[in-house]
């Protein structure tokens, strides 16, 4: 056969891009395979024995749908893309989880996208269960709380809570981290995904919500499938059903166009019907009935060998990972311990350390201090040495000291009576120099009075003085006039005197001589 014969059997090939919640992955498929060929085939890259949860999602004209196993994939109403798109979720959901989830594999996409649609408001429950969910999702990713490694704001980065319960309570993010902090710190040493071994009174309510209307002129209401059966639910309340249909009590489901009917296995019980928006609603309710139908059933028939075998891998696996965990935990006891024991240690050693320093500098002090008291031993007999040399002269000063005081005494004697003696001299004294003070201020006082006497007698000499030698002058310089020393004192003679030396028209040079000794003549007799 040639390469060119090999070439032309090669089957034609499309790109398919598979989307999980965390990876993604890209398939060559081929052009005749149905939709369980590709899902075999991402299952298989997964290695994912627990198949039957799962189904592979997309997205035409705004709503979502599921690939079906039986028809080929490119004759399905996929989009028209390259690659072409799916997502690979969980499109049934265990009724018991502990139980039915068996691989890890299969718990951590259940864990994924439980987290992921109860983050979007897609998945409804109790404000106290999404705490305890966000504590779980932290263990998951965490592992055990350590206080030392677990600071505060070590999920400030992380969304663990929607957006309905965030603005239900107005918490800062800080009171919100010591909540789930304070769920956290009790999951110590326990399974990676709690969430599967919630209490019953805490399991959140894991189902399919799609809108209808009971009759054509009601308000909406949603529909809900989940393990147990199908549920109603009014828009305002996701958590308490309306009505509820179990998958025992159900006969019959069926649609047509935009009714869709339940008949209760009750023949007389009253027929439910609702009204979709659109058929395919209704064909996606039908799917999803039977999907989990199928798989109620199955869990109440004897396990197939295949699942017997998973589930005693699962408790295999279980018990090994539980005597790993006690290992580990008696290994971290053990470690513990050591730790504690070598912590202890150290402190003993530290305490004994510090014990032999605190010694060796005590007899270091010690030394020093003998060699200080044997300097002052020596210091002191010296001093004790020169103390009696010193009391042997004391004795000698105190024996002098006697001999003198004795004379002391005789001369104290001598001295007091010196000092009557000079007392009563100094109080003649005090009394002689108050006479004399006396005596000097009447000296005082008469000298003053002679010097002001003999001041007056001074001027009176001098006006005198000058009184003669005005009448002199005025004599020799004005003819004809003779001025009476005993008539000097009265101006109206003198007045006169000069009217008369007027009316005799003397020359104008007498007439101003006498002017001015007139003059002269009043400022003298005022100042006399």
């Amino acid at each position: 056969m040639s390469i060119r014969g090999l070439k032309k059997k090669q089957p034609k090939t499309f790109k398919v891009k598979v989307i999980t919640m965390d990876a993604e992955m890209e398939f060559s498929c081929e052009m005749k395979w149905k939709g369980k060929d590709l899902f075999d085939l991402v299952c298989r890259a997964l290695g994912l024995r627990e198949t039957w949860f799962f189904g592979l999602q997309y997205t035409i004209k705004g709503m979502h749908t599921w690939l079906k196993m039986d028809k080929k994939v490119l004759d399905q109403e996929i989009p028209k893309e390259d690659p072409v798109s799916f997502r690979f979720l969980a499109k049934f959901y265990p009724e018991k989880v502990e139980e039915e989830l068996l691989q890890e594999i299969t718990q951590h996409l259940f864990f994924l996208q439980v987290k992921k649609q109860i983050l979007d408001e897609e998945i409804y429950c109790s404000p106290e269960a999404t705490v305890l969910l966000a504590s779980y999702a932290v263990q998951a990713k965490y592992g055990d709380y350590d206080p030392n490694f677990h600071e505060p704001g070590f999920l400030a980065q992380e969304e663990l809570l929607p957006k309905r319960v965030l603005r239900q309570y107005q918490l800062t993010a800080d009171m919100w981290e010591e909540k789930i902090s304070a769920w956290y710190a009790e999951h110590r040493g326990i399974a990676r995904y709690l969430w599967l071994y919630m209490p019953p009174e805490m399991v959140l309510i894991i189902i399919y919500c799609i809108p209808l209307q009971q009759n054509k002129s009601d308000t909406d209401l949603l529909l809900g499938v989940d393990a147990k059966g199908i549920h109603v639910y009014s828009i305002n309340n996701r958590f308490s059903p309306n009505k509820s249909f179990e998958w025992s009590g159900i006969r019959n489901i069926s649609y047509s166009e935009k009714e869709l009917t339940i008949k209760p296995l009750d023949k007389k019980a009253e027929v439910f019907k609702f009204f979709s928006s659109q058929l395919k609603v209704n064909k996606l309710i039908l799917q999803l009935c039977i999907g989990n139908h199928d798989l109620f059933m199955r869990r109440r028939k004897v396990d197939s060998i295949e699942i017997q075998q998973m589930k005693a891998q699962a408790r295999e696996e279980k018990a090994r990972k539980k005597m790993e965990t006690q290992r580990l935990a008696r290994e971290k006891q053990l470690r513990e311990e050591a730790e504690r024991a070598k912590e202890e240690l150290e402190r003993r050693l530290f305490q004994m350390e510090d014990e032999a320093r605190q010694a060796n500098e005590a007899l270091l002090r010690s030394q020093e201090t003998a060699e200080l008291l044997a300097e002052k031993a020596q210091i002191a007999e010296e001093e004790a040495k020169l103390l009696a040399q010193n009391a042997a002269e004391a004795e000698q000063q105190r024996q002098r000291l006697e001999i003198t005081a004795l004379k002391t005494k005789e001369e104290k004697r001598l001295m007091e009576q010196k000092m009557r003696e000079t007392e009563l001299i100094a109080v003649k004294l005090v009394k002689e120099s108050d006479r004399r003070a006396k005596e000097a201020e009447h000296l005082k006082q008469d000298l003053h009075e002679a010097r002001e006497a003999e001041r007056k007698a001074k001027q009176k000499l001098l006006d005198v003085t000058k009184l003669n030698y005005l009448v002199n002058v005025c004599n020799l310089r004005i003819p004809g006039c003779r001025i009476d020393r005993n008539e000097i004192w009265k101006l109206s003679d003198i007045e006169r005197t000069l009217g008369r030396a007027q009316k005799r028209s003397f020359a104008d040079e007498n007439l101003s001589a006498a002017s001015n000794f007139f003059c002269m003549l009043q400022i003298t007799k005022e100042g006399i």
